[in-house]
């Protein structure tokens, strides 16, 4: 007879802590499940951003760091730490945890072959999407792990991921589930006009002007470039319209330095990380994601939670998310052409911005919350530990 829901041990296991999208969902999830009385662990391999401190203040379950690399480090040092982290894994696997779920394609490989060997009965993997950088042997070696018995099943966070995996690593459908990410409902829901209107000063948004925001590391899979190309289309456009750009990243002084290039560096804002993401989605008047491909992002799901008409690339994990002309704007990837010409429709177009962002809104509302996500996961552990795996 399986154990009482608030009764199964679970273990979530990610490979670094950064600010990162699948790092925020196996928090949400961690959270949702210590909330519902779970024992719940989170667990990463190292601590990327020396965010330790302050998550183990900010959430609830019992937070790990296994301390199994060290940023800057010679490999033979890091591959000692590596064989001790996962000695520390072990240990903390052999501790009754009956579920182990891992994220991103290197915790599923380096997490589910030590739970098999701890014993633990449930072993689930999640799959985000392509890693820019990644190789084809770490594609290779992903598919035979969703393919063997080191993992009772491999979760897809869209349709399009789960095809892709299918098509390019070799996975077994059959080895597939999808459960879409979800987002908590957003910790700020509206600004007050003083506190939206110094955000907008601090940015030098002018009297009239919008504000335009994107949110992403800056690495080629955001596209960066491609809307930097098609805000230099834009002409006298440009002058009603500041342009922000959240998040940092390899490509930062290429796009700078691109920007003053092309001429629009006045339009531009490089904020780099921001922890008020949040306030800047609700002081922004629209939301552009020109990423050349994607899993399911939860910067387009937060901008579509705050109410912002959305333009996006139709790309994988976005296509699965809103449609063309009724929810987003959606434009080929790597088009800068096309992206010009949607976001003038958006400036010049108050009740389309409108329309769009009522629209997305009820969507995310109704189909992307953490409750939802996590009542999937939640069915599937207990199908697998009834089923025996």
């Amino acid at each position: 007879m399986p154990l009482k829901k608030s009764k199964i041990p679970i273990l979530f296991l990610g490979s670094q802590m950064e600010m990162a999208g699948a790092q925020r969902v196996l928090l949400s999830q961690a959270q949702w499940f210590h909330r519902k009385g779970y024992p719940a662990q989170e667990v990463f391999f190292y601590d990327k951003q020396d965010l330790k401190k302050e998550w183990q203040a900010k959430y609830p379950p019992s937070l790990v760091s296994l301390d199994a690399w060290k940023k800057d480090s010679f490999f033979p040092f890091n591959f000692f730490r590596l064989v001790r982290g996962q000695f520390r894994l072990y240990r903390l696997l052999r501790k009754g945890v009956l579920v182990i779920v891992t994220f991103t394609p290197h915790s599923n490989l380096l997490g589910l072959p030590i739970a098999w060997l701890a014993g633990v009965p449930v072993r689930i993997g999640t799959h985000h999407g392509y890693i820019e950088g990644s190789s084809i042997w770490l594609a290779w070696l992903h598919g035979r792990l969703t393919n063997s018995r080191l993992c009772n099943l491999m979760v897809a966070v869209s349709s399009q991921v789960r095809a892709n995996a299918i098509k390019h690593e070799g996975a077994r459908p059959q080895r597939l589930v999808v459960i879409e990410n979800g987002i908590d409902s957003l910790p700020i829901k509206r600004l007050s006009p003083r506190r939206r209107g110094a955000l907008r000063a601090e940015l030098g948004i002018p009297d009239k002007g919008l504000l335009a925001l994107t949110v992403g590391r800056m690495t080629v899979q955001k596209g960066h470039t491609v809307l930097l190309d098609a805000i230099a289309k834009l002409g006298n456009l440009r002058a009603k319209v500041i342009f922000a750009l959240a998040g940092d990243g390899p490509k930062r002084m290429e796009l700078e330095a691109k920007a003053v290039r092309l001429g629009i560096a006045d339009q531009i804002r490089f904020l780099g990380v921001r922890r008020n993401v949040n306030e800047l989605l609700l002081a922004a008047d629209l939301f552009i994601q020109p990423s050349l491909w994607e899993g399911l992002s939860l910067a387009l799901l937060e901008a579509l939670l705050a109410g912002l008409p959305v333009l996006a690339t139709a790309v994988e994990g976005v296509v699965d998310v809103v449609e063309d002309e009724s929810s987003a704007l959606l434009v080929p990837p790597n088009d800068p052409k096309a992206t010009a010409e949607s976001i003038e429709r958006l400036l010049n177009d108050g009740r389309l911005r409108k329309r769009l962002g009522r629209a997305g809104q009820q969507r995310a509302e109704t189909y992307y919350s953490v409750d939802k996500m996590c009542k999937s996961y939640e069915a599937l552990m207990h199908g697998l530990l009834i089923n025996g795996g």
